[in-house]
Formats: structure tokens, sequence, C-alpha cells
């Protein structure tokens, strides 16, 4: 059973549904509807929303104002070699929107999904940073 549930809002959930599973690692678990899907890696349940009006996690709220994908906010998944993955989705047309960076605790980048979301690939150099 997953143990964190993150819900991303995405434009295209066939095209995030592409992206996570064929590039992250993800396992497809439902896609019952066109505007909704969820995905799970490890402990990881990943929903993905598009807008839509009828209801759901892609609701717009009573404000009117409705979900958008992006921003600075992100989950992260550990990789043995970060500089490895940046090659092999570098080489699959992944966004990559970071340099190599250098943390105290490990190295990470970050790639972007198809909407812009923000994923974070962290490989740890300290075994307190390891999960």
């Amino acid at each position: 059973m997953s143990s964190v549930s993150v819900r991303y809002i995405v434009d295209d959930v066939d095209a995030a549904i592409d992206f996570y599973c064929g590039r992250l690692g993800f396992t497809e678990v439902m896609h019952p509807a066109p505007a909704f899907a969820m995905l799970t890696r490890d402990d990881l349940r990943l929903l993905l929303s598009a807008p839509d009006p009828a209801g759901g996690g892609g609701r717009s709220l009573a404000d009117g104002s409705t979900p958008q994908p992006g921003g600075w906010n992100r989950f992260t998944l550990q990789v043995d070699d970060v500089e490895a993955e940046m090659t092999r989705l570098g080489a699959a047309g992944v966004t990559i929107r970071s340099d190599l960076i250098e943390g105290i605790g490990g190295r990470q980048i970050l790639v972007a999904d198809p909407s812009g979301n923000l994923v974070e690939l962290f490989s740890p150099t300290r075994d307190e940073a390891r999960l």
C-alpha cells in the first residue's frame, strides 16, 4: 500500500502517463476517465488530474480559479546515478530544468513532465540522506 499520495494537475493525462510510466518507472493503477489516472512507484501514489469542471481534483474552486500545472513544488525520486539519469532522460527528449546541483546530502537535477510539473531526481552522497 502506498504511504504517500501526491496530486499533480496536468494538461494531458495520457501524455503524463506516458512520461511517468515510460520514463520514470511508475505503474498505472487505473485510468477510469480522460481527466484522471492513478500511478504508483514504490511507496508513492501519484494522482494525475486535468482541469475538469465536472468534478474531482481538477474542479474549479468556489472563487472561479482553475487548477494549473507547474510551479516549484515537486516530489523527489532517489536514483543510483543522477548523471546517468540526466543523460538517459535528456536523450529521450525529457526537459531537464536544471544543471547538476551539488547539495549537502547529494546530487540532484530537476526534470519537467509534459505539463511543466517538476520532479527532482536525487542521488545521495551521505548515508543519512538515503531513503
